[in-house]
Formats: C-alpha cells, sequence, structure tokens
C-alpha cells in the first residue's frame, strides 16, 4: 500500500476532524487526498506535527485531533510520545505511516525496522495503540482507530514509492496556512 491509498481509505472517516500533517511528502501527500482549512500542513519542521497535534487537542477538547506523522518525523521527536500520553487527550490519533526511510530527502533509510514505535508509544502510555501491514487491515481499522477515545497511535506499513512526490507542493505560505486554520477553527486573529 502506499501513502496516498493508505491516506484515501482513512480520509472518508474523518469528517471535520482537525488534522496535523507531518513535514515533506506526508504534507503533500495529504493535501493532494484531502485538503481542509482544518489542516495544517507543516513545512520544514521536521518532528514537530505530533506537538502541534498536542497544543491543539489540549486546547480544543471538544475538536477530534489528527496528526498525520510519518516514521522518520516520529524518530526525531520521540519525547513527545511520553508528552502526549501524560497529558492523555481524549481527541488526539497519532497515524505514524512507517515506509522506513526519510522520503522527502532522498530514501534514507530510518531505524524504524528496529525501533517498533506502535510498541514505544505503548510503552510510553498513549490509551490505545496498534499497527496495521496492509490496506484491508487499514480499512478494517480506521474508523474504530478515528473515533475511540484517545490518545491513540496507529502505525500503518506503507511502501517506499513510486519515486517522486506523492502529491503537489501545499501553495500556501506558513502565515497564510497560519491564519486559514486559525479562521477555521474559529480563533481570534
Amino acid at each position: 500500500m502506499k501513502i496516498t491509498e493508505a491516506l484515501e481509505t482513512i480520509a472518508p472517516h474523518l469528517g471535520d476532524a482537525v488534522c496535523v500533517a507531518s513535514n515533506g511528502y506526508m504534507s503533500r501527500a495529504a493535501y493532494g487526498v484531502r485538503d481542509s482549512a482544518r489542516s495544517f500542513y507543516m513545512i520544514g519542521s521536521m518532528g514537530l506535527a505530533s506537538s502541534i497535534g498536542l497544543g491543539i487537542a489540549v486546547a480544543r477538547p471538544q475538536e477530534r485531533v489528527v496528526v498525520f506523522d510519518g516514521d522518520g518525523n516520529v524518530l526525531m521527536n520521540m519525547n513527545t510520545l511520553a508528552r502526549i500520553a501524560a497529558a492523555a487527550p481524549r481527541n488526539l490519533v497519532h497515524l505514524c505511516f512507517d515506509n522506513g526511510a526519510h522520503a522527502s530527502t532522498g530514501g534514507q533509510p530510518t531505524i524504524s525496522g528496529m525501533v517498533p514505535l506502535d510498541e514505544v508509544a505503548r510503552a510510553a502510555g498513549y490509551r490505545w495503540s496498534g499497527r496495521v501491514d496492509d490496506a484491508g487491515a487499514l480499512a478494517a481499522r480506521a474508523l474504530q482507530v478515528l473515533t475511540q477515545d484517545g490518545p491513540s497511535f496507529l502505525l500503518i506499513k506503507v511502501e517506499l514509492g513510486p519515486p517522486g512526490a506523492p502529491g503537489p507542493r501545499i501553495p500556501h505560505t506558513p502565515e497564510e496556512m497560519t491564519r486559514r486554520h486559525r479562521r477555521a477553527l474559529g480563533a481570534e486573529e
């Protein structure tokens, strides 16, 4: 399963969730599959999508917050797994798309094959953690994961490739995206 196939499986179950996508190809794939003013795309800040998602989840407990992360991003900022578990926001879903590589920068391998990130999230104290290895398992579990009490962590194994970006570049500057997202959430400018 490719990253875009995984996102296409998840998208119909998102409803009006607030989505935060990690930098690089993850943001581009998420933008290409389902853009929304309620989506925030990281541009150039590796590892921080989960921190931003946590902040939104704590500040907006009435909102479902879904973080789209990559294995390289989670490995870059593993301390946030513990912080999310400690804060225990019931409205946070953390999805980690694991292709075993830093796809955006040339496909350099990560160490996710040696560090089972779903088990790390469980050990950190996430309320629920699981893993899916194929499209059928993702389709069977997507609705449950997106609607259960969190914090929840789902590791989604995806294939690396094909070569090239899985979606268009984000057309918004960081400032425009921030304003768009704040307006969508009803925050003051």
